[in-house]
């Protein structure tokens, strides 16, 4: 971790695809700054390192999302942060040559899996008046990669959805961003072929993938009450490759 520190003593937050990779570095991170961790997530953590309460959801099953959410608002009685981070990479394959049901099913998990969570959460942090949401989108949401176009098309609809929903909120203490990362070291770069990796190094201007810390200090910025006047924005982390 970084020299930078946070004090969210007394927040609560949820963190989606929180067992492994991204997601629970961004855990470690939120409980290191006082915070107390909810994770979602296929599966538990094999070695937890922060103390945690967890549940086991599929972001593509609403009614898993509302009876996991009612159990947290039980335990806790609010959420204030929400990193949502759960997502499904599928294959790397031309448009011509993807199966029509995984391709959809990339969209589901990643597009429609971030509308049920944010529908599912936005009341909660409602009531208590505050409320940061950060959802993982992609520089492949941004440019458009190629043999990855249900992946890219999922991540340009959550950056398109998230604009959306800082609007709607805007005028509330709610507010809600994104960050497109380029190649980060975690363990979804193993569902891709490792020349389709090395590709996206290459195309680094610092020849290397981010890494898990990089993400999460990113996300306890745009967690903070520091972050009051940015809302709807996208924040690449890409290591100087993002064009726009």
């Amino acid at each position: 971790m970084s020299d930078v520190s946070y004090d969210f003593d007394g927040r609560v937050a949820l963190v989606t695809g929180g067992s492994n990779g991204i997601g629970a570095e961004i855990a470690r991170h939120y409980h290191a700054a006082g915070a107390k961790v909810i994770i979602w997530d296929i599966v538990e953590p094999e070695a937890p390192t922060v103390p945690h309460s967890f549940s086991s959801v599929d972001i593509s099953d609403n009614a898993r999302i509302e009876a996991a959410l009612r159990e947290a608002v039980d335990r806790y009685g609010r959420i204030d942060f929400l990193s949502h981070n759960a997502g499904f990479a599928g294959a790397t394959l031309s448009v011509t040559d993807y199966d029509p049901e995984l391709w959809a099913k990339v969209v589901e998990v990643n597009l429609v899996g971030t509308y049920y969570v944010c529908r599912s959460v936005v009341p909660v942090m409602q009531q208590s008046g505050f409320g940061r949401i950060v959802n993982m989108a992609s520089l492949a949401g941004k440019e458009g990669t190629p043999n990855a176009s249900a992946y890219s098309a999922a991540k340009a609809g959550i950056i398109a959805f998230t604009k959306a929903l800082a609007k709607e909120l805007a005028e509330q203490d709610i507010r809600v961003n994104c960050i497109a990362p380029a190649a980060i070291k975690t363990e979804i770069l193993d569902q891709m072929a490792p020349e389709f990796v090395d590709t996206m190094i290459q195309k680094s201007p610092m020849k290397r993938l981010g890494t898990t810390v990089e993400a999460a200090e990113m996300v306890m910025w745009l967690s903070s009450t520091a972050c009051t006047f940015n809302s709807g924005a996208v924040f690449d982390l890409s290591g100087g490759r993002a064009t726009y």
